[in-house]
């Protein structure tokens, strides 16, 4: 049974939403990876030109190498650094197309620059590119820009239970950019 899953992808691709429905439905622990950072003072500080907090992450990846090594159950690991920590059986890189997740963050108010930034990772598909450095085929992408959270949480389901597989480089939203 795997015991490890990593949930990550771009900011507002519905990560933590179907986390959290998730780790319900399967009776198991979520660890959203944001919050871990902030309470183990892992944020260096915040970035001045995007705003964003500076995550210490040789520490956050090493805390959650711990907890996996303490765990003897199922735990999600939810959040968009999830990716960059190692220890995962399994990671799910949720994908949303750039004009539905620019809709999204608009509705977070996200700055223009930051909008700009995150459309242009996800057209990339930046997440899925450092998870693969790390994890290879251990890696499910998927596509969710049509699909509601309980389609999601099955399809996730069954990728932890190896059902079924989305392997990289399906997902492509590369002519949005061109």
């Amino acid at each position: 049974m795997n015991k490890a899953i990593f949930i990550t992808g771009t900011p507002c691709t519905g990560k933590t939403t179907v986390s959290e429905v998730l780790s319900s439905k399967l009776n198991c622990k979520l660890i959203k990876i944001n919050d871990l950072a902030i309470e183990n003072d892992f944020v260096l500080g915040i970035d001045e030109d995007k705003g964003y907090k500076v995550i210490d992450i040789d520490a956050l990846n090493d805390k959650v190498s711990e907890i996996i090594a303490e765990s003897d159950e199922l735990t999600i690991f939810e959040g968009h650094l999830a990716h960059l920590c190692s220890g995962a059986d399994k990671v799910i890189v949720l994908r949303v197309h750039p004009e539905i997740l620019r809709t999204r963050l608009e509705a977070r108010n996200y700055s223009d620059s930051k909008i700009r930034e995150n459309l242009e990772a996800e057209a990339l598909g930046v997440c899925t590119a450092e998870a693969f450095d790390e994890y290879g085929d251990k890696i499910a992408e998927i596509d969710v820009s049509e699909l509601s959270i309980d389609e999601i949480v099955d399809l996730i389901g069954d990728v932890i239970l190896d059902k079924i597989d989305f392997p990289v480089g399906e997902v492509d939203f590369m002519d949005w950019l061109i």
